[in-house]
């Protein structure tokens, strides 16, 4: 065989092997900006979960889609990019003394703040993932969540 068809065939087969996806158009997608409202000290972290179902909402973190965590200040933003169009609901929790997880009390009623999106009200247990639901469907979303303390 010719050695200045070997590069060629090399070349051909690898441009033969690349992904089906590579020329499709990615989903559309958009971002979603959470404002968490009525914080009680500035000790601690905001932590954001987002979730895209029921399983695991809202105290489940590992099985959110993604999460994030800023300092608790005056103004508590966090932005989720690039996140696929989509029905899916957002749990906040207030950690005031960074330990990475909700403190209740001895019969379980939280002792830091928490908020889901829509602002359900507050019933016995946490929040359904239908009351807390909302829709991406175009470039941004803005949630504002409320926090809640017993």
């Amino acid at each position: 065989m010719n050695k200045r068809i070997l590069p060629l065939i090399a070349l051909v087969s690898l441009i033969g092997a690349a992904p089906a996806s590579a020329g499709e158009p990615s989903p559309p997608a958009g971002s979603i900006r959470v404002i968490v409202g009525n914080l009680r000290s500035t000790k601690g972290l905001v932590g954001v979960a987002l979730f895209s179902s029921d399983r695991g909402f809202p105290d489940k973190q590992e099985r959110a889609r993604e999460g994030l965590s800023v300092p608790a200040d005056g103004n508590c933003e966090v932005v989720f990019s690039n996140v696929p169009y989509g029905t899916y609901a957002v749990s906040v929790l207030h950690d005031e003394n960074v330990n990475g997880r909700m403190d209740k009390n001895f019969i379980g009623i939280p002792k830091e703040g928490f908020g889901a999106s829509n602002n359900p009200k507050i019933r016995r247990g946490p929040p359904s993932f239908s009351e807390s639901r909302f829709t991406v469907e175009k470039r941004e979303v803005a949630l504002t969540v409320d926090m809640n303390y017993f």
